[in-house]
């Protein structure tokens, strides 16, 4: 049950109130499982940390405050997901890939096997030389193409 309610101030701020009538400014939605449960289980975070609220699911929300909370995450998070692996530079690393993402083309150094890792039987998180990570949702449904080459490195 929700028992509080959210809105952005004039700086475009999210601001909550709790269901004593507290004002809570600043807050930000937190995911407790970003990967495997996306949109289940969103702290709201004051300033300092401190969780003020729980939302067990987005969907618990009213359609526009769904959609407000989902813009502060993404204002928050990136994490390009991985549709097709295009090319390797090599199959030694370091090794350069081109990849075609949810956010479009790009290409970045796979520094070593251990920077792919695991999440669950069918997802992988792939980090960049510069830390940023790419996420592969379900390796088996990626084309034949990008299965072949990531083989390679698994």
């Amino acid at each position: 049950m929700i028992n509080f309610t959210l809105s952005r101030d004039s700086f475009g701020k999210l601001n909550l109130i709790d269901a004593n009538g507290v004002l809570h400014e600043g807050v930000s939605p937190v995911r407790a499982f970003p990967i495997q449960a996306p949109d289940e289980g969103l702290s709201l975070v004051n300033t300092d940390g401190k969780e003020v609220a729980w939302l067990d699911r987005i969907s618990d929300l009213a359609p526009e405050l769904a959609d407000i909370v989902r813009e502060e995450l993404a204002g928050r998070e990136f994490m390009p997901v991985i549709q097709r692996i295009v090319d390797v530079g090599s199959y030694a690393c370091p090794s350069t890939w081109s990849v075609e993402t949810d956010r479009g083309e790009t290409s970045f150094v796979l520094r070593g096997e251990e920077d792919i890792r695991r999440i669950g039987s069918v997802s992988l998180l792939v980090s960049d030389s510069h830390g940023i990570h790419f996420l592969i949702r379900d390796q088996f449904a990626l084309d034949k193409h990008s299965k072949k080459i990531l083989d390679r490195f698994l």
